[in-house]
């Protein structure tokens, strides 16, 4: 019987380096399959749409949370995030391993739904850094800034509920550990035993 494929959640607060570290995985990892989130906020720097993100309007995101299309969805920093239940759906059913980089309340939600998925938080190394980081990257104005950062405390306390929390100091290392997760989890599905559990959390 073939392995249960893998659907691994990135998370962290705005500025953590969650992005980069995706991006990383997708080119180190390119049959880790990228369900592709919505949003209602504009792109950043040279973002695509389809690529990062499906840019749309908050009317054309209403209509789907109405239809019931979101796996999960939340408001966050004033913008519409949202999964589609289908594209994930679709990819785990063929059995190809999900990568998924959602803000906190997503990664909760697709828990529920999917117990077997594997959290990861992505810890910045201090407050003063995330924002040093959220300022120099320069896609945002002041007052988003301000936003974002008041949100992150609360957005760190939620690392204790997730499976493995990992400190970005070092973007190479929190890279290495990112891989070292997922091939651990990988071979514990290949062994039969539907994942780590939360015995074996861990924290780099």
């Amino acid at each position: 019987m073939p392995a249960q494929p893998l659907l691994v959640v990135v998370s962290g607060p705005s500025g953590s380096g969650k992005g980069t570290l995706c991006k990383m995985l997708r080119e180190a990892l390119p049959e880790l399959s990228y369900s592709i989130s919505l949003t209602t906020r504009l792109p950043r720097g040279d973002e695509q749409n389809g690529v990062e993100y499906f840019f749309v309007s908050k009317e054309e995101f209403q209509k789907r949370i109405e239809a019931g299309e979101f796996l999960e969805w939340a408001e966050v920093y004033g913008h519409y995030y949202g999964t589609l239940c289908s594209s994930v759906k679709t990819l785990l059913q063929r059995g190809k391993d999900v990568l998924l980089e959602l803000d906190i309340q997503g990664g909760r939600r697709v828990k529920q739904v999917f117990p077997e998925a594997v959290l990861i938080f992505i810890r910045p190394p201090s407050l003063e850094e995330l924002s040093a980081r959220i300022t120099k990257r320069g896609t945002d104005d002041k007052a988003a800034i301000n936003v974002r950062l008041s949100c992150a405390p609360d957005e760190l306390q939620a690392a204790k509920s997730y499976d493995h929390v990992i400190d970005n100091n070092i973007k190479e290392q929190a890279f290495a550990d990112l891989l070292n997760i997922i091939e651990r989890e990988k071979s514990a599905r290949r062994r039969g035993q539907g994942g780590m559990n939360s015995e074996r959390r861990t924290e780099f």
